[in-house]
């Protein structure tokens, strides 16, 4: 009997290696993409969608390169130090990658940058665990927007439904989630069948680099947190 490729040993020496030189090419990409843009941006994101990022670099394809991942491996390609950096000033923005943030290299104008994340959001339907935008409450009574097949997946969610000449009636009031609470596994189900979205996908630039300057967008980060960091 032919053995489970699940039953294979892999060694963890293989797997370390494997990991190094991912970030090994990593590294080595972002060096290069230096080399070949113009402006540095540190961006942040809020409820990232990878589907709507994606398209959202497509877009811009031509003229930018976006990194996302480990901010210590894009700390480490761009220089954490005045000592070790690729270019002068670049420890600047090493220091600005923290937390939920990404690199994009580009040759835009500062300005169609700076216009393009700023303007740009996408919704979607909120995740368990998302803290709720607004209080959604169901009022006692048909349920029109639900077909009678869904009543036992809506019981299921905690509504306390029956089904009444084939019409699916809810028997008392009841709070989908509320403005400010973290929304749960049945919330999020609930409010995606409603077509209720919470969740905004945004980007915000922290800052830019530039052989000629470096501006920090931000604020609250000043030049000095920045230095000390």
């Amino acid at each position: 009997m032919p053995k489970s490729k699940r039953d294979r040993a892999v060694t963890l020496s293989k797997t370390k290696k494997k990991g190094r030189e991912h970030k090994e090419i990593i590294v080595s990409s972002i060096r290069e993409a230096v080399e070949e843009y113009s402006s540095i941006y540190v961006f942040s994101f809020e409820n990232m969608r990878n589907l709507k990022f994606k398209q959202f670099r497509e877009q811009l394809k031509s003229t930018s390169r976006f990194f996302l991942g480990s901010n210590k491996v894009m700390q480490v390609a761009l220089g954490r130090s005045e000592s070790d950096e690729t270019r002068p000033g670049l420890h600047k923005v090493s220091k600005l990658l923290r937390g939920d943030s990404g690199l994009c290299l580009t040759n835009m104008p500062v300005e169609e940058a700076q216009r393009i994340f700023s303007e740009y959001e996408d919704y979607d339907f909120a995740r368990t665990g998302s803290i709720a935008t607004e209080t959604v409450e169901l009022k006692e009574g048909p349920l029109d927007q639900f077909t009678h097949e869904m009543e036992p997946f809506l019981r299921k969610q905690g509504l306390p439904v029956r089904l009444s000449k084939g019409v699916v009636e809810l028997v008392g009031d009841f709070v989908v989630c509320e403005e400010g609470n973290p929304i749960s596994p049945e919330a999020s189900r609930i409010l995606r069948l409603m077509g209720i979205k919470m969740a905004t996908f945004k980007l915000h630039l922290i800052c830019r680099w530039s052989p000629e300057d470096f501006q920090v967008y931000q604020e609250g980060l000043q030049g000095s947190d920045i230095e000390s960091s």
